[in-house]
This record gives C-alpha cells, sequence and structure tokens, in this order.
C-alpha cells in the first residue's frame, strides 16, 4: 500500500497554496463525503475563500475593554483543531520511515479530541489505529472514534488519569509492530501549532486592526493545557508581538500552579502533569479556572433561556448570541474565562487584542449538559442571569506569574514523568532550558515540509 500524504505544514497556515485541483476536490468533499482522505487539505484555521475562523467576544459579556478574540476549531475536518495535530504527527513519522501502514497498529493516548483526531487521520492514511482513553470521558467521544473506524481501549477514570493512559500505552508498546503517538512527547503537536496556529494568529492581527479592533499586535495569549500543544503558538506570537503567553488550568487541578492534583471536568485540559512539548520557560502566568463555571457557562450560550437573556437583558446582539450557540465546548469557555482574568490582571484597554482558542465545540458535550440539567435543574431567567456573571465578575484569584523561580518549577516538574517513568534521560531535559533548543524545533518546519514535497514527486 503507498502511502497517503497530505498537506504540507505551509499548505495548512495558507491552503491557497494546495494545487488548485486538490483544493476543490477537498472542499467539495468536506460535506459530500468527509471521510475522504482527501480531506486531509482541510486541516486549516481557513475557510475556502482562505478567510481565518475566529469570533469577536461581544464586551457585553466579557466586561472588559480589550478585545478577546477566539479561533475557533469547529470546522476543521473532525470538529476539533486536534486533528491537525494529530496529522502532523503521524506525516513526520511517514516521512522518517518509522511507521508503515503495512506493518504498524497506531496507538493515540488521549483523552478526547487527540484520539478523535488520530482515528480520523489514521484510518485516512491507512493505519490500524487504537485509541487509548479514560472510560468517563463524554459519550459523544466513544461514538466519533468508531465511526472513522478505530478501535478503543478504555481505561479508569476521567480527564486528569493521564497515568493510566501511559500505563496501559507502554504494554501495548512492548509489541514490535505497535507504533505510539504521543501527543504529550511528539513535536509535530508543537510545529503544527507554533508554525500552522501561531502565524495564523500573527495574520489575523493585521486583519482585526482593518476592523478597527486593536491596534495590530496581539497582547496576550491564552491557552489551558491538555497535551499543551495548542500554547505553542504563544511561541511564535512572542517572538512577533511579545505577546503574553498565559496558560490555564483547572481549579480542580491546580498542578503547576501549586503542585496541585484532583479530578476535574473541563475535558481536554488539566493532566496532571507538565508535557515534554510545553516550552514553561516562555509562560509568563499561571491562572486557575473552575470547572463549574465553565460547564454553566457553556449552557448559558448554548441554551435557550441563556440565550435569550443575554439578548433581553444585557443587550449581547442577537447575531453574536446565535453564533455563541454553537461555536465552544467546555475548554472553549474556559480559555474566554481565562482571557477576562487576564484583561482585568493586566489593565488592558481597547487598544489590546487577547486570543485564545475554542478547540471544540458543543456537539462532543450534548450528554455532559443534561447532566448539568440533572444535577441543577433547568435553567431559568433568573438563573441564567446569574451565570452571565460568571463572565462579568470574574476575579484575579488564582494567577501566579511566571517569575524566574517559578519557570524552572514548572520545568522541574517534568522530571517526574518523563524521567522517572517514560524513559528521557536528565541530559535530554536539561537541553530544554536552553532556548536554542526550541528554536530548533521550530525550524524543522521547513526541513519537514521539503520532506513531504520530495515524497510527492517520487
Amino acid at each position: 500500500m503507498s502511502a497517503i500524504l497530505g498537506p504540507t505544514f505551509e499548505e495548512m497556515l495558507h491552503p491557497q497554496k494546495i494545487a488548485p485541483e486538490i483544493r476543490a476536490k477537498a472542499l467539495a468533499m468536506k460535506t459530500q463525503d468527509p471521510l475522504d482522505p482527501i480531506n486531509l487539505f482541510n486541516i486549516t484555521w481557513r475557510d475556502g475563500n482562505n478567510q481565518i475562523y475566529y469570533f469577536v467576544m461581544p464586551k457585553q459579556l466579557t466586561g472588559v475593554d480589550a478585545n478577546i478574540v477566539v479561533l475557533y476549531g469547529k470546522q476543521f475536518p473532525t470538529g476539533a483543531h486536534k486533528v491537525g495535530a494529530a496529522y502532523s504527527c503521524l506525516i513526520e513519522k511517514e516521512l522518517f520511515g518509522e511507521v508503515d501502514p503495512r506493518v504498524h497498529t497506531l496507538v493515540w493516548p488521549s483523552t478526547g479530541n487527540y484520539g478523535i483526531g488520530g482515528a480520523w487521520v489514521g484510518c485516512r492514511m491507512g493505519f490500524d489505529s487504537l485509541v487509548v482513553l479514560p472510560e468517563g470521558m463524554s459519550a459523544e467521544r466513544f461514538q466519533q472514534i468508531e465511526s472513522y473506524g478505530a478501535r478503543i481501549i478504555k481505561t479508569p477514570g476521567s480527564e486528569s488519569n493521564v497515568k493510566e493512559i501511559y500505563d496501559k500505552t507502554h504494554e501495548l508498546a512492548q509489541n514490535p509492530n505497535v507504533r505510539i503517538l504521543n501527543q504529550f512527547s511528539e513535536m509535530g503537536n508543537y510545529r503544527f501549532h507554533y508554525h500552522v496556529t501561531g502565524n495564523t494568529i500573527v495574520e489575523l492581527a493585521a486583519e482585526l486592526k482593518t476592523r478597527g479592533i486593536g491596534d495590530g499586535h496581539i497582547s496576550a495569549y491564552c491557552s489551558a493545557m491538555g497535551s499543551a500543544g495548542t500554547i505553542a503558538a504563544g511561541d511564535r506570537l512572542k517572538q512577533v508581538f511579545g505577546t503574553k503567553i498565559i496558560g490555564l488550568e483547572p481549579i480542580q487541578c491546580p498542578t503547576l500552579f501549586n503542585n496541585g492534583y484532583g479530578v476535574h471536568d473541563i475535558q481536554g485540559i488539566g493532566d496532571k502533569h507538565v508535557t515534554w512539548i510545553q516550552n514553561v520557560l516562555n509562560q509568563d502566568a499561571i491562572m486557575c479556572i473552575d470547572d463549574i463555571e465553565c460547564k454553566k457557562g457553556l449552557q448559558l450560550v448554548s441554551e435557550e433561556a441563556g440565550m435569550e437573556t443575554l439578548h433581553k437583558r444585557f443587550g449581547v446582539p442577537q447575531s453574536d448570541v446565535e453564533m455563541m450557540s454553537s461555536l465552544f465546548g467546555i475548554s472553549g469557555i474556559c480559555n474566554i474565562l481565562g482571557a477576562i482574568k487576564t484583561a482585568k490582571f493586566y489593565g488592558m484597554n481597547s487598544r489590546d487584542t487577547i486570543v485564545t482558542i475554542a478547540t471544540d465545540a458543543l456537539d462532543r458535550y450534548y450528554s455532559v449538559m443534561a447532566e448539568m440539567t440533572k444535577t441543577y435543574g433547568a435553567m431559568d431567567e433568573a438563573e441564567a442571569t446569574a451565570r452571565a456573571h460568571i463572565f462579568l465578575d470574574q476575579k484575579t484569584d488564582w494567577i501566579k506569574e511566571g517569575t524566574v523561580d517559578a519557570r524552572k518549577q514548572w520545568h522541574n516538574l517534568k522530571y517526574f514523568s518523563w524521567v522517572e517513568q517514560l524513559g528521557k534521560t536528565v541530559e535530554e531535559l536539561n537541553a530544554q532550558l536552553d532556548p536554542e533548543w526550541w528554536v530548533h524545533e521550530q525550524n524543522r518546519v521547513a526541513e519537514i515540509d521539503e520532506r513531504l514535497a520530495q515524497s510527492r514527486k517520487a
């Protein structure tokens, strides 16, 4: 079976550079046949007219003068941006001869969206794919993985039970025909977000300025960490704009904040360890967000009583209300709340733009929302009014700035997962203290794109 090749990093950033006949077919298949491998060329933050998928949060809901702009991932082939990370990890392995669809089964360790992305990408590229994820994740996640043709192994626990995923993955890796694509350590994940997500936001800043939004630079970038792939976009933004990089965690599992632990339900983040691919030495602050507030906030913007209250009582434009109703998942709300905290903490104003990400959307959480209604009762106008203040009254608590000492502590936390348990050496860990280590990984984008271009000619 010949290799199935998809886009380069540069084509994911600028899909107009894809060969016109391939681009046209990919756009047609996006709706006609979402499982056709040609949809690999729809892994991008841009639509068919090369416009970026983004939404400017209404200030009637954020309550801050700063502009909060959300890139949203629901238009990616799987409905979440993690498909880009999964593809990038796999194509790099394939280009360097580390995986072969005729021989290897791919294992995708995940708490959800990366596993969904791996199931879609792996099966589209001709690989037998196996997703390992906790049994406590939303029912929609399991259904979607199976619909893409992958198999599932369920491990004990929920979002923050990553150790159990690692244990099962280690067991599976003893089979010589198994290859592990670990999002927490594969630099393809980092590169996708550094180059594709980061440069998309760089270009968005100029577009926003033409609309009278901000002054053409990005003041802060907020991202909760799961694999810590998404936050890598901040490294590119800091190079261009000096952007502040703000990491977010659940209050219920504050790992970087105070070496804490616990169980939470902001699905996709807060995995109780510091990942190999996170450049913590570049992070300016860590902020913690309450998981219940995130879920209540998602209900507010997506259910009829909340939508009506936002428009009639708080003056949110109807078009914005309708847009928000299906745009976010739980972690997206977390990221927005973090952006509001950032604006308040740093005293940002209307010249400042804060960018964050909605990694997935509501369609992944209907079962969670139903459970919320069962637990807290149906939302009426009074409850919706109270929930709006989750956004409007975000406090500047649970914030720790990235001092020299704090960053070193965050870095040192990697030791316990990666050296003690997962086979990295102290020398490899210490190497990450040098900023040039990260620059080297960033610069490999051009090398990988060139290798892919040559593979197409073969």
